[in-house]
C-alpha cells in the first residue's frame, strides 16, 4: 500500500528474499582494503538474504572507470537479477576525483537504464580515507539489501 513504507525492511520481509536470485559484483581494485571490505560485506549480506554462494559471481576491475564497462558485459550475459558496483574514490589534490566519481556513477546508470537491470551501486565517493572506512561495511551491505530488493521488485512487476 502506498505510502506504508517506513523506509526500512527487516530480513523476514519477501522484497528481502534472495534464495532464487542471481548476483553479478563488480569491484574495483583500487583502494583494494576499502573495496575488499565493500565485498566481504556484500557478499555476507547477499548469502544472509538467502543467495546461494554459487549464484554470486564476483568479478575484479582496475578502478572506478572501468566498472561501468564491466557490468556492461555481465548484463549482456542475460542470467543476472541484479548487479553490483562497488569501488572507492577518495579526493585528491586534483579535478581528477570530480572526473571519475561522475562518470563511474553515470556509466552505471547507463548500464542500468539500458538493460533494464537493476544495479546497486555501492561506488564510494569520500573526502578521506577515514571516511571511507567507516562506510565500507555498511555500504557493502547496503547495496547487497537494494540488489535483492531490486531484482525482487523488477520481477514483481
Amino acid at each position: 500500500m502506498f505510502g506504508t513504507d517506513k523506509g526500512t525492511l527487516d530480513s523476514t520481509d519477501s522484497r528481502l528474499n534472495g534464495k532464487k536470485l542471481t548476483i553479478g559484483i563488480v569491484q574495483a581494485r583500487f583502494n583494494e582494503p576499502i573495496t575488499n571490505a565493500l565485498a566481504q560485506a556484500c557478499t555476507a549480506e547477499l548469502i544472509a538474504l538467502g543467495v546461494p554462494e554459487k549464484n554470486i559471481d564476483l568479478v575484479l576491475v582496475p578502478g572506478a572507470l572501468e566498472v561501468p564497462v564491466a557490468l556492461m558485459a555481465m548484463a549482456e550475459k542475460l542470467k543476472y537479477d541484479a548487479l553490483v558496483a562497488l569501488a572507492c574514490i577518495i579526493r585528491g589534490e586534483t579535478y581528477h576525483f570530480e572526473l571519475v566519481a561522475n562518470e563511474s556513477g553515470a556509466g552505471v546508470s547507463r548500464v542500468a537504464l539500458d538493460y533494464q537491470l537493476p544495479i546497486a551501486n555501492a561506488i564510494l565517493t569520500t573526502e578521506n580515507l577515514e571516511q571511507a572506512i567507516a562506510r565500507q561495511t555498511d555500504k557493502g551491505r547496503d547495496a547487497a539489501r537494494v540488489a535483492v530488493e531490486m531484482a525482487n521488485l523488477l520481477e514483481s512487476i
